[in-house]
């Protein structure tokens, strides 16, 4: 839990271990609650625990501890010697500073930036000192104040946007206020929270996944109405700027119909089966085609007069930028940089970037559907390395599965094109959904063949 592992796992593999240790014990999950009851037969009482815990994603200290887990259940080291490992784990610190994690939320920003929302040369920086600042602003409200904690993500999303705003204004149209404004907020927004729910949920665990998945939609609102407001704000300062952006909305409205009546002007009549009567009736005309937005690539104002540095960037660049954000995104998640595990974090998500991009030529705006067929080649491949090569199926999978979110969302229309709060929650649990279907049936495939697994599972 405080590794942040996967909930709907940790009841099975406690479950597992109290049965090889020969303890009766039951357990209960609730959200960031266990509640361990360990029974006496022979007087007949039980003593219970209530353990609180929270904290986020660390796939070092997740494998560390799934391979001490394993140790155990195999009888390799005695539970005693594995209660030190874990001490050991647990009183450890965090093997990047703050810097260095900032330097990788700038890494993160920049280069989801043009990959998924379509943004420039020019405006990947600025979304990277987005990032930069919304790494510094939550480390600052996580260790000096819990007052400012409450209101973090809205404030900075409202910073963020009216940034992001600011700069689309200028009038040489060089910068794009939906990329910026998307990829800076990218690493606060709540997929892998929604995941987990949806995971939860589909585990049959209502009570955790439902609250959770009540949590992160509220959260994702938060996050909508910054956005909005950091936009609005600054238009409430630029009227002309205001006035170009309703122009172009009521441009590009989806069917326009003009209504009216006709009557002959003289004493014309029609004559047919029902008799003679005067020639007059009405009409409707209607351009069922939205009026066609040229040089509009994701989102973002692209015209050919515009040089390079301020044009979408080449398909041949993903060749590169997909493996050095799967490592950057490793690397955040405090993944050890001299490890066997990342290179096969980085090659999983390679795979599954290819998978989601076929699939996505094949099938047309369905981001639900994409996304599983991008999940189960991730669940495959992960659940036979850990399977085959005694690695860790989550650890490997995690970097995979994150980099399906933003990328569906882009496949979705991006995140500030949506709209609304509302509208990106529910991109985003379309999202996750294909994920979820995606990981179950790959599992269910790997695990239906070969020798039957004592231990819990650690995967998704």
């Amino acid at each position: 839990m405080l590794f942040g592992a996967p909930t709907h796992r940790i009841e099975s593999q406690l479950l597992s271990a109290a049965r090889l240790l020969e303890v009766d014990a039951e357990y209960v999950n609730l959200p960031g609650i266990i509640i361990c009851s360990f029974g006496d037969q022979d007087t007949k009482t039980s003593d219970t625990h209530f353990l609180k815990c929270s904290g986020r994603l660390n796939l070092g200290s997740l494998h560390e501890v799934h391979q001490i887990y394993r140790l155990v259940m195999h009888d390799d080291i005695s539970a005693k010697k594995g209660t030190e490992k874990l001490d050991e784990l647990m009183q450890a610190s965090p093997i990047y500073n703050t810097y260095i994690r900032c330097g990788l939320a700038f890494g993160l920003a920049a280069l989801i930036c043009p990959f998924a929302f379509g943004g420039s040369f020019v405006d990947m920086w600025f979304a990277g000192f987005g990032g930069v600042a919304l790494c510094l602003m939550h480390s600052w409200s996580s260790s000096k104040s819990q007052i400012y904690a409450t209101v973090f993500e809205i404030t900075v999303t409202v910073g963020i946007s009216l940034m992001a705003r600011g700069l689309s204004s200028i009038r040489s149209e060089t910068f794009c206020y939906t990329a910026i404004s998307s990829a800076g907020i990218v690493s606060i927004l709540p997929g892998y929270l929604i995941l987990t729910s949806s995971l939860e949920l589909a585990s049959k665990n209502i009570v955790c996944g439902s609250i959770k998945m009540v949590y992160a939609l509220i959260y994702t609102l938060f996050i909508g109405y910054g956005l909005n407001l950091g936009s609005d704000i600054y238009l409430l300062f630029d009227e002309d700027k205001r006035e170009e952006l309703k122009a172009m909305t009521d441009s590009m409205v989806a069917a326009v119909s003009l209504s009216g009546y006709y009557v002959a002007d003289n004493t014309s009549l029609i004559i047919n089966d029902y008799g003679a009567h005067m020639f007059s009736g009405k009409f409707t005309f209607s351009n069922v085609m939205p009026i066609k937005r040229d040089n509009i690539i994701a989102g973002c104002y692209r015209p050919p007069s515009f040089p390079w540095y301020l044009q979408s960037w080449p398909w041949w660049t993903q060749f590169f930028i997909v493996p050095t954000f799967a490592t950057i995104s490793s690397l955040s998640n405090l993944q050890p940089l001299k490890s066997v595990e990342i290179i096969v974090m980085v090659v999983i998500a390679s795979i599954a970037y290819v998978a989601n991009k076929v699939a996505d030529y094949f099938i047309f705006e369905r981001s639900d559907v994409v996304s599983s067929i991008g999940a189960f080649v991730i669940g495959m491949l992960g659940n036979i390395y850990s399977r085959k090569m005694g690695g860790t199926a989550f650890t490997s999978m995690v970097t995979g599965v994150l980099f399906l979110v933003p990328s569906g969302l882009s496949e979705s229309g991006g995140i500030t094109a949506r709209g609304n709060g509302i509208e990106i929650g529910y991109a985003m649990i379309s999202v996750t959904i294909g994920i979820t279907v995606g990981l179950f049936m790959s599992q269910t495939l790997v695990y239906t063949f070969g020798s039957r697994k004592n231990a819990g599972h650690f995967s998704f």
